[in-house]
């Protein structure tokens, strides 16, 4: 009995000290994790929340020194390009204006559902200054700040007299104007010139590229390849991602996007007022791109310039659907100029193989025998080798006076 009460003593001894070690102060809760780097876009990008009458809203600033390059392209360049440098892009609408005055702008924005539906959440400004490529990008962290981002734009573009965009005078400006109109301010452009550099690219690079997006021609004439970019069509849904998470890291892709953007769009403008300003003196390495460029000029009313850069064209090599629709502008540009002998040749030339000029050169040779050179037979001949190849109206009523008029010459 005794060695019983006994281990049942030690037993309760054991479950004492249990219940002592139990019923210690519980260990003090971890404290929580501080807030992921990142959650708020002050925290994560350099920067500053900025207060205006209207709000507040965050701005960013990033410089290119002049020491730097973007593709062919130095930014040392692009504070040394000419004062009249957008004069014959612009059909003479800017003539003389300091680089440091230009203003490159470009947006992104909630979509494309209609301006009163999409607005601007990312603002970017580009410009030249003694530093070398400096940009504003105007971020408005939700809806509300709309009004402050405006009013801040507004107050920045003061200081410029040109604005420069990539599509902006069908899209980017529109939609600024209107979303201005929403927030009952004066929106800033009514003093400012617009030059959209989109026509350009496509006058020059339409006929050799698939595709004149500024993208494309940033790798294709820039030769630049961005590095994990973000593609345009997702930075709606980036954006409406970090309003719904807080989680800033979605926007560096977007801010990253816009940088890239309107630094092309300034250097590219650059290229492509080069061009325009001295045509001869254009470095093009592809024929197509010269034919763009004369083509300008001969609508600008300057055919003789135009018709050298097409026979520079030709020499330098084109496809064979550009090659003949090159040698007929020609032909009838050397035509109307009095150059009748390199007219004929270059006529002569689309008669002596397939393709869609051919009946129409044909007709032109046709012409010249029967009203210049008097030569009946050989304008019939011209003629009837023409209808061989397509009926025309024109081309019956040609043969049957040219064969009225032989005949009669033949009686006599």
């Amino acid at each position: 009995m005794e060695e019983v009460q006994e281990q049942l003593a030690r037993l309760r001894r054991r479950i004492a000290k249990i219940d002592r070690k139990y019923a210690a102060a519980a260990p003090a809760p971890r404290p929580k994790a501080p807030r992921a780097s990142g959650e708020f876009i002050e925290e994560l990008m350099h920067g500053e929340v900025t207060r205006t009458q209207a709000g507040a809203h965050f701005e960013t600033e990033k410089l290119w020194e002049r020491h730097r390059r973007h593709g062919p392209v130095g930014i040392s360049d692009l504070a040394e390009l000419p004062e009249d440098l957008l004069d014959s892009l612009s059909s003479g609408e800017i003539r003389r204006t300091r680089p440091e005055r230009w203003a490159f702008l470009d947006t992104e924005t909630t979509g494309v559902a209609g301006a009163a539906a999409t607005y601007p959440f990312l603002i970017g400004v580009g410009s030249i200054d003694a530093g070398g490529f400096r940009l504003r990008q105007f971020f408005m962290r939700n809806s509300s700040e709309e009004a402050s981002v405006l009013a801040r734009l507004a107050e920045y573009l003061q200081q410029f007299d040109v604005v420069i965009t990539y599509n902006g005078k069908a899209y980017d400006q529109p939609l600024l104007e209107t979303r201005f109109r929403i927030v009952r301010a004066r929106h800033p452009f009514g003093r400012m010139t617009h030059l959209d550099v989109l026509f350009g690219a496509r006058r020059l690079w339409k006929l050799r590229l698939e595709s004149c997006r500024l993208v494309d021609l940033e790798y294709q004439i820039l030769g630049v390849e961005r590095q994990g970019d973000l593609p345009g069509a997702m930075v709606p849904y980036y954006y409406f991602e970090y309003l719904r998470t807080q989680q800033a890291m979605r926007l560096v892709p977007i801010f990253h996007h816009n940088a890239m953007d309107i630094l092309s769009l300034a250097c590219l403008t650059a290229v492509i007022s080069m061009a325009f300003r001295a045509p001869e003196q254009a470095e093009f390495r592809h024929g197509a791109d010269l034919v763009g460029l004369a083509r300008w000029l001969v609508k600008s009313g300057q055919p003789e310039q135009g018709l050298r850069l097409l026979r520079r064209a030709v020499d330098l090599g084109l496809p064979d659907e550009l090659l003949f629709r090159t040698l007929w502008d020609a032909a009838t540009i050397e035509r109307r100029m009095g150059q009748t002998d390199a007219a004929l040749e270059s006529f002569a030339e689309l008669t002596a193989s397939r393709n869609p000029y051919r009946a129409r050169a044909f007709e032109a040779l046709a012409k010249h025998y029967e009203h210049r050179e008097r030569d009946l037979p050989m304008a019939l001949e011209m003629t009837q080798r023409g209808l061989a190849l397509t009926e025309t109206a024109s081309m019956r009523r040609r043969e049957l006076r040219l064969l009225t008029r032989l005949g009669q010459r033949m009686r006599t």
